[in-house]
């Protein structure tokens, strides 16, 4: 079976004093087929009656996609047998629609709440500031955040409507909900609820990790900021003193990442590496992992003088964070992940009631309690190779597994049933990454890499990286093994859905709507990129008359030499230098702008406003009168875009927000068309956050997403089985959102739209 894309026709030393009490060197991490049998636990005790509520399991797989699932099962009938039982009782994997745009907090809150972004708010992982037009979160309300601002994001969520559990506690029904993305801060359940997806690390909001090294050259090799160099550790007896890095803190009036120390002991001849922070000490040795080790950071250190009178300023904000040793030769690399929220003793809670992260650290260690635990960002600023992030990726999966047999037994053990809900973010994030080894034709495709064997991650004889799509959905095959066996020695029934938030597609070529727009005359830059001169030769062009006094190169008539109308220079050029809306846009004569994966804002009179902090005014300039005109028109010239390269369409539909929603309670906050790609096209990761690159059209190539679902929604469904019956016609998130309150006898409640999905028990 062919993939849906080849047939739409548009579309992060031992030192001499260390003893023999440092702890044991770590065992390597298990391949994910290993970790299925690790992961088993003793059967829970089956419950002697019959469970009050009706059972109902929803496993969330994010981003798995029908027609790969169903290539997969066809590649592979030996080792997905589960999946081939669970679509023998759903007759078939239905397509589930998703959201519009097709980005996983606004796909998840659509299932969440049962409503539309119009309803619940979050229309893109990126909103947009109403002054600056600068890029914020979306799915918390802009805020100093939690212990004095040290913290990133707020403690107040964005998203509008009632959860679909808490109107299940509102009829007594129980629901845990474990790892639900968009659920931050999380709220309470009749039960256990976890955030998943867009919970912070303490560091920053998705967080970033730390490279420390004895290479001088790195952090400009790198261009990354969070990198901790130290040449000179053997002239100091073998020990880089050194810190782990926190959250930004107010440090005598300026920005600085607070510090917690660290000594990291470099022993070349015994081959490994001492880690010591507070009185924790571990081992590493090159290519090993770490477990995690406990970090604390004082908010007196942090905080402003003025708040030292406050209680609770002394105390600690505690954290977690592992590290990997990259090498030891030539130059020492370790990487260290982000300072994920400690479960065992929270700064914010990562849980509902906030004692059951503990609890679930005692049961199964210290975990990530970030929300994209997979470190994508590590990956795309080469701190991590695609092999060591394969190797995270299956430490955040055996962690999962875990996580999941825990669930199970709290579950099976439960003598009041009700709902159970676990996510999984292995394939989207996987996915993401590494689509360029799956794709053959991928711009930025390594055919010798692609034929490199990953067997010792996949536990797959003759495993390929061009494999590696199809063994990361192999993954979860065995996942869904462990609900059958539950299911099949349970005295009563259960019923599952397996479901997705959206499918996946190929991401080959970047489109920047800013570019297109300052192209088109939509967005006017406050100048063009002036040539400067080569301060070298900056005194010899001044006498020849070819500079001026503030070193822009002239011409021949004696005008400054313009480089580009506004956008950036290519970023090889060595003049090159950011441009970015919110300092490099006439707003005054500005129509429109983009900001986040799909959003297109107009510059709109009474809704954008003026800067009081600037000279200019920068109030928005296009009347209630105007609009509707201006949106038709940007929206028939998006839709007309043909790719010179390849001949595709690159847009296939711009939405106005009001014909494309039924919810209307927050349409105003929506942005005012929404931009949904072709099959192999996205908005560039720059022109996302409100930069204005070079080129409108380029390659995909390095350091970003390769594989993507950014697009029109119906080219990336999600996926939907069950053990019931599914009911014919059409079906998208809102309507399993009606599905799980039906399932327990609940009307929808108000704003909510869609309908019932099952159309009988489970088989």
């Amino acid at each position: 079976m062919l993939p849906r894309w080849t047939v739409y026709p548009a579309v992060a030393i031992l030192a001499v004093t260390v003893s023999p009490a440092i702890p044991k060197r770590l065992a390597p991490v298990e391949a994910p087929a290993a970790a299925v049998a690790s992961a088993a636990v003793a059967p829970a005790a089956v419950p002697a009656v019959k469970a009050k509520h009706p059972r109902l399991v929803v496993l969330g797989i994010d981003g798995m996609d029908p027609d790969l699932l169903a290539e997969v099962i066809e590649r592979f009938p030996e080792r997905t047998k589960n999946f081939q039982w669970l679509v023998n009782q759903a007759d078939g994997i239905h397509s589930l629609g998703t959201s519009l745009p097709p980005q996983s907090p606004v796909a998840w809150s659509d299932f969440i709440t049962g409503r539309d972004p119009g309803g619940h708010g979050i229309y893109d992982f990126i909103h947009r500031d109403y002054v600056t037009r600068g890029a914020l979160g979306s799915t918390t309300r802009p805020g100093a955040g939690s212990f004095f601002g040290l913290i990133p994001g707020s403690e107040e969520s964005n998203r509008s409507g009632k959860s679909f559990w808490q109107v299940l506690a509102e009829h007594g029904v129980p629901a845990d909900v474990w790892r639900m993305p968009a659920n931050f801060p999380v709220e309470e359940s009749k039960g256990l609820s976890f955030p998943g997806m867009m919970t912070p690390a303490i560091d920053s909001a998705y967080g970033q990790a730390t490279l420390y090294t004895t290479d001088p050259f790195a952090a400009s090799s790198l261009d990354y900021s969070k990198i901790v160099d130290d040449a000179d550790f053997a002239e100091r007896g073998g020990v880089i003193r050194t810190f782990v890095l926190g959250p930004d803190a107010d440090i005598d009036g300026r920005k600085a990442p607070a510090r917690a120390p660290m000594k990291i002991y470099v022993d070349r001849e015994a081959g490994a590496c001492a880690i010591e922070i507070g009185t924790q000490t571990i081992v590493v040795e090159p290519g090993q992992w770490t477990d995690f080790m406990e970090v604390e950071f004082t908010v007196s250190d942090m905080a402003p003088g003025w708040l030292d009178w406050l209680p609770g300023v002394d105390d600690p904000i505690g954290g977690v964070v592992r590290f990997y040793l990259r090498s030891m030769e030539p130059e020492v690399e370790l990487y260290a992940s982000p300072v994920n929220i400690d479960p065992r003793n929270p700064a914010m809670d990562v849980s509902q009631p906030s004692s059951a992260s503990a609890d679930l650290a005692d049961a199964i260690g210290t975990y990530y309690t970030q929300g994209m635990a997979e470190d994508v960002n590590a990956l795309k600023e080469h701190l991590l190779t695609d092999a060591e992030f394969l190797e995270q990726c299956k430490l955040v999966y055996t962690e999962r597994r875990a996580m999941f047999e825990h669930a199970l037994d709290r579950y099976e053990d439960k003598q009041d049933g009700g709902l159970l809900f676990f996510y999984y973010s292995t394939v989207d994030l996987m996915s993401h990454m590494l689509w360029r080894h799956f794709q053959a034709d991928h711009p930025n495709h390594d055919a010798q890499l692609a034929e490199e064997s990953t067997a010792s991650w996949s536990g797959r004889p003759g495993s390929l990286w061009k494999d590696i799509i199809y063994d990361v959905y192999l993954t979860m095959d065995p996942v869904l093994g462990r609900i059958r066996e539950r299911m099949e020695r349970s005295p009563e029934p259960w019923t599952l859905v397996v479901m997705s938030d959206h499918g996946f597609a190929p991401y080959t070529r970047k489109f920047s709507i800013n570019t297109w727009l300052l192209e088109n005359g939509y967005l006017v830059p406050k100048e063009p990129v002036w040539a400067k001169a080569d301060e070298a030769q900056l005194e010899a062009l001044q006498a020849q008359g070819l500079a001026d006094d503030e070193g822009y190169v002239l011409g021949e008539d004696g005008q400054r030499v313009q480089l580009t109308d506004g956008r950036e220079l290519p970023k090889s050029d060595p003049a090159y230098s950011a441009r970015v809306i919110t300092a490099h846009v006439d707003w005054s004569k500005t129509r429109a702008y983009g900001m986040g994966f799909n959003g297109l804002y107009l510059n709109l009179a009474g809704r954008e406003l003026d800067d009081p902090h600037t000279d200019e005014d920068e109030s928005g300039i296009v009347t209630a009168d105007q609009r509707r005109a201006l949106l038709e028109q940007i929206k028939a010239e998006l839709e007309a875009i043909v790719d010179p390269e390849t001949g595709e369409r690159v847009i296939l539909h711009a939405d106005i927000a009001e014909d494309a929603y039924a919810n209307s309670e927050r349409l105003a906050e929506a942005p005012d068309l929404l931009v949904g790609f072709n099959v192999g096209y996205c908005n560039s990761d720059p022109a996302s956050i409100g930069y204005i690159p070079h080129d409108i059209l380029a390659d995909n190539l390095g350091g970003t997403f390769n594989g993507s679902h950014l697009m029109a929604p119906e080219v990336v469904s999600g996926i939907l089985l069950s053990n019931a019956r599914v009911a014919p016609g059409d079906h998208n998130l809102r309507d399993l959102t009606v599905e799980v309150l039906g399932f327990y006898g609940i009307e929808p409640i108000e704003g909510m739209g869609g309908h019932r999905v099952l159309a009988g028990p489970a088989n």
